[in-house]
């Protein structure tokens, strides 16, 4: 049974920095494309990055140059730094599969704010 675990997120000024965790289970963790994804309140879940076998990465334009998304396969774990945050990153983020198939976690709950 597929499970991950979200951990890292909490309140930040703008401009601040949080490094989001995110460790799984139940899959060959080394071999999956895996992505962060985000969802705010009132809104759909959104895709923000992802990073592949080989640590091709991708991120969507509002947190390129922001965001680094990276994983450590002998760790089972995928990591989301942050930093410069803005008060339009806060959000629920959570961790999957690169399609988002899998089953979701509770997620982590982000909020940028002064």
């Amino acid at each position: 049974q597929v499970q991950f675990v979200e951990s890292g997120g909490g309140s930040v000024q703008p401009g601040g920095s949080l490094r989001l965790s995110c460790v799984a289970s139940g899959i060959n963790f080394g071999l999956y494309i895996m992505a962060w994804y985000r969802q705010a309140p009132g809104k759909q879940r959104e895709l923000v990055a992802t990073i592949t076998s080989v640590h091709t990465t991708y991120y969507v334009e509002s947190v390129r140059g922001r965001f680094t998304i990276s994983r450590d396969n002998a760790k089972n774990t995928l990591y989301l730094q942050m930093n410069t945050l803005k008060p339009e990153d806060t959000a629920v983020y959570y961790c999957n599969v690169g399609q988002g198939t899998a089953a979701w976690g509770q997620g982590t709950q982000v909020t940028v704010s002064s």
